[in-house]
């Protein structure tokens, strides 16, 4: 494989040694920011230190294509006494699929890489992350959004907290993408954070399965500081939630990601629709995500359900799912087809509009598009396009339950 070697003429800039005035301001801005030291501090910084400092900011510039402003922030983070080292951890970079600007990303983020070895440090980790199914393609994206994973021990973070998570998860591809979605959670040290809360969760009695989920789908959730996490399952328990079953979960993902004044504003937009606080709260027994929602999106919503349907706001309450589909793209298409339906007499007008609005896609194009599309050759348009509908009551008028042998039921 031909070698990438990454150069300041990679960046489009050119040899500061050429432009001995450039290297000369990047002196005037060092001994300029020293200057605004109190004049106790200002001894540290000695003509020797100012110049080494400038040649760092020369180097971040040209060679790793920082700003100005981003070379003199990593100057004091790290210094090389020479940069040979830098050179070679530039180029394993660039040798593994890293662009410039990549690099330019990585050492901005994290400027002590470069003063990593790459023998000992850089490759085994680069090495590591391929071993346990990070694909060559994904791993400068991987570490360009997180380059502190270059940064953290491989034996002491990098490796215990991997075997950690196949541990819950078991299999390895959902390790990767459990790591992809909690990166800056993966470099803490699980021991101290993860670990107290699954095993938290094991204490009450959720099960192993439910756990694993958990954390495949609200990694970050689950890695919060344990006396907080402690906190939230607590909350959720005096709720009435069952640590058996998985909406248990699914309330403390939810409660965790709302603050109290979040909360009860939730509350408040769904009081504005006639649902009282004990309303609300069973309405989020059966389904917590009802209160993940957007205010906007639950006004929007409800307007049209009572205003333009004419339900009643507590009979939503009974099927708070159909809250969660879009408006644009499954509500308010598939009410317009059926409106149509009901208005030529194709369907029964005894139909339950919620148990429309929960089938899956396939099956109610097939039922209610296709299937009349010969009688009615504009459907596929109107369920196709974003309607803004007019009143639509005619036909759906109080009809979120359905009636069996005269008794009104969920549908």
């Amino acid at each position: 494989m031909q070698r990438t070697i990454v150069s300041h003429k990679d960046f489009g800039l050119t040899n500061s040694k050429t432009h001995l005035g450039f290297v000369q301001n990047l002196v005037f801005i060092v001994r300029l920011i020293s200057s605004s030291l109190p004049l106790e501090n200002r001894s540290v910084e000695t003509k020797e230190n100012g110049q080494k400092r400038s040649s760092m900011v020369s180097y971040f510039m040209n060679s790793c294509g920082l700003s100005a402003k981003s070379a003199l922030a990593a100057s004091k983070k790290v210094s090389v006494k020479n940069t040979e080292g830098a050179d070679s951890v530039l180029r394993l970079l660039g040798n593994h699929g890293f662009t410039n600007l990549q690099i330019s990303k990585v050492v901005g983020v994290c400027p002590q890489i470069i003063a990593l070895n790459c023998e000992r440090n850089l490759l085994p980790k680069i090495e590591f992350f391929g071993s346990i199914g990070v694909l060559s393609d994904d791993l400068p994206k991987l570490i360009s959004s997180t380059p502190h994973l270059l940064a953290v021990s491989l034996k002491n973070r990098l490796s215990p907290n991997y075997n950690f998570l196949k541990n819950i998860v078991v299999l390895d591809e959902v390790v990767v993408r459990v790591m992809k979605r909690m990166k800056w959670a993966f470099l803490r040290d699980f021991n101290s954070n993860l670990a107290p809360n699954i095993a938290f969760l094991r204490e009450i009695g959720v099960p192993a399965s439910n756990i694993s989920n958990f954390v495949i789908s609200n990694p970050c959730g689950a890695s919060i500081i344990p006396s907080k996490f402690c906190e939230i399952v607590n909350k959720v328990k005096a709720m009435g939630f069952n640590p058996l079953r998985g909406m248990f979960l699914k309330a403390i993902e939810v409660i965790g990601q709302m603050t109290t004044l979040n909360w009860e504003s939730k509350i408040e937009v769904y009081r504005r629709w006639g649902w009282s606080k004990d309303e609300t709260l069973n309405a989020f027994r059966r389904h917590p995500y009802c209160m993940r929602i957007s205010e906007e999106k639950i006004t929007k919503t409800m307007d049209f359900f009572v205003n333009k349907m004419g339900w009643l706001s507590q009979d939503i309450a009974k099927r708070l799912e159909i809250l969660l589909y879009s408006l644009e793209k499954r509500i308010v298409p598939r009410c317009s087809v059926v409106q149509v339906l009901l208005s030529k007499g194709l369907i029964k007008k005894d139909l339950c509009p919620c148990s429309l609005l929960v089938l899956g896609e396939t099956k109610f194009k097939g039922s209610y598009v296709t299937k009349f599309q010969v009688k009615v050759p504009q459907l596929l348009n109107l369920y196709e396009e974003e309607m803004n509908l007019p009143d639509l009551r005619p036909g759906f008028e109080r009809r979120i339950g359905c009636e069996v042998n005269g008794v009104a039921e969920d549908c």
